[in-house]
């Protein structure tokens, strides 16, 4: 199943289609690296010795003296993306999530956070760390290198900026987004095909959750690959009579919770889905948000306070709880809840 965003501008909608199509956000990554350096020669990348898997090296082979291949130190490279960047530069740094963030947590923190935080706006520094492989759906690659922590360890970093596009065109507009405005960043991909549904045309903006499709019994809010089974989801449950509200939240931080509230406020009942850790993720922004706005019954799909294991990408997000059939179960629980 696909959804097509054939869409207005103005209100997202989604048809059902037969035919699926699959891209690697990844390669959107890439695709943006290229479109933001045409844009701005100022504009420069480092990777950590994976810059065929991060698609960096797309970069690289357009604009090779912008491009520092800084091998297998991820710290190393977050210092000196920092000191780069105070030069007034646009620096992305490229490395698998587990790796980067993960490795080099206090390198960020320190050189890239502490010293972009509470500066004038033009005095802040610009890094964009990016993770890719991300996420249980790095499969067969095993526990060591999925990173499901790495969204709670960027968004409790002051001013850090925290990104999870849902395929391969919201990843390219992400990339180029952030790489048009000032201070740190973290976007997320992953290494597996998912499903396409957003076009060139679908809009995008840093900070804006989008309501995909509309409903009165339930919200479902979702990013990254979840969004699709999140749509699929809705749509089985459609036709038992749940009419579920849809919302892509591409950014974690900042949240758009006026958009997240007005939703619950029709629906009174939340679900969040995410591919990465409960505890400090998606779900956990939105608790925080809704406990102080509007508290609602919430449900939570995403991995529970465990590490992940060796297996396809569909074979784990059922053994996770993270497919189709258990969204539907937990919108089906959190209606009961608000009963």
């Amino acid at each position: 199943m696909k959804y097509n965003s054939r869409l207005s501008l103005s209100q997202p909608q989604f048809t059902l289609q037969s035919k699926v199509e699959y891209a690697k956000t990844r390669d959107g990554y890439g695709r943006g690296l290229v479109e933001a350096g045409v844009a701005n020669k100022n504009v420069i990348v480092l990777c950590a010795d994976l810059s065929e898997s991060t698609r960096s090296e797309w970069f690289a082979k357009e604009f090779p003296d912008r491009f520092v291949q800084m091998g297998v130190a991820e710290q190393n490279m977050a210092t000196v993306a920092a000191g780069i960047a105070a030069t007034g530069k646009i620096v992305f740094i490229s490395s698998y999530a587990a790796f980067s963030p993960g490795r080099n947590n206090e390198q960020i923190r320190t050189t890239i956070s502490y010293n972009s935080w509470g500066a004038d706006e033009d005095k802040k520094i610009t890094v964009i760390i990016a993770g890719a492989h991300a996420g249980i759906s790095v499969g067969p690659d095993g526990a060591t290198h999925q990173a499901l922590e790495d969204v709670a360890l960027m968004r409790v970093q002051p001013g850090m900026v925290v990104v999870v596009p849902t395929d391969l065109h919201e990843a390219q507009k992400a990339t180029v987004a952030l790489a048009q405005r000032k201070g740190p960043a973290y976007i997320r991909f992953g290494r597996a095909e998912y499903p396409i549904i957003t076009t060139e045309k679908t809009p995008f903006e840093i900070g804006k959750a989008f309501v995909y499709t509309e409903g009165k019994d339930a919200t479902i809010v979702a990013n990254g690959p979840l969004v699709h089974k999140a749509l699929c989801a809705a749509s089985a449950l459609a036709e038992q009579g749940v009419v579920c509200e849809v919302i892509n939240c591409p950014t974690v931080k900042p949240l758009d919770g006026e958009t997240i509230e007005r939703s619950v406020r029709k629906t009174n009942a939340l679900v969040s889905a995410e591919e990465h850790q409960i505890t400090g993720g998606l779900g956990s922004v939105l608790a925080e948000y809704l406990s102080t706005h509007y508290p609602v019954p919430q449900e939570f799909i995403g991995v529970k306070d465990r590490f992940g294991e060796s297996g396809t990408p569909d074979e784990l997000f059922q053994r996770f709880e993270m497919d189709v059939v258990h969204i539907q179960e937990a919108v089906q629980r959190v209606i009961q809840r608000k009963s």
